[in-house]
């Protein structure tokens, strides 16, 4: 499942404080095996149900990175979009994503400083209505005067 708003560049001209994207994905044991696959993290708590059912979260979880490059698809997809060069991210991990579970991952503008291109980003995801991933991003946005 995958619900997408439309793909694309918002110049930092057009930018106003408060716009918001997002998209929606179900994490399956696929995303999470590739994610293992590319990333490199077999951590067994990601891919080992039997060991993870002895840990702090009772089950499998998927990578919090897997989680936050949700977030990386909003803005390089859709807000600013196609062109924008992330300058840095933080991340605060709430809670758990498992397998099977629907992430809407939301991104909005908190600030914008037109002169050098900067714009600051509110990124959050949720499941459900339960927050489980909050940070912020500072990205040079593209323009409408360098195309």
């Amino acid at each position: 499942m995958l619900d997408n708003l439309p793909r694309g560049t918002i110049c930092i001209e057009d930018l106003e404080i408060g716009m918001k994207r997002h998209l929606t994905k179900e994490v399956t044991d696929r995303d999470i095996e590739l994610f293992a696959e590319v990333s490199t993290d077999r951590n067994p708590v990601h891919l080992d149900e039997d060991y993870a059912q002895d840990t702090i979260f009772e089950g499998r979880i998927a990578h919090g990175m897997l989680t936050a490059g949700l977030i990386s698809a909003v803005i390089g997809e859709q807000l600013p979009g196609h062109g924008t060069v992330y300058l840095g991210q933080s991340l605060k991990f709430i809670a758990p994503v498992r397998p099977g579970d629907v992430v809407r991952a939301e991104v909005t503008v908190m600030d914008i400083e037109y002169a050098k291109r900067r714009v600051q980003l509110k990124t959050e995801c949720h499941v459900g209505h339960q927050l489980v991933l909050r940070g912020e991003a500072t990205v040079l946005a593209p323009s409408a005067k360098f195309d």
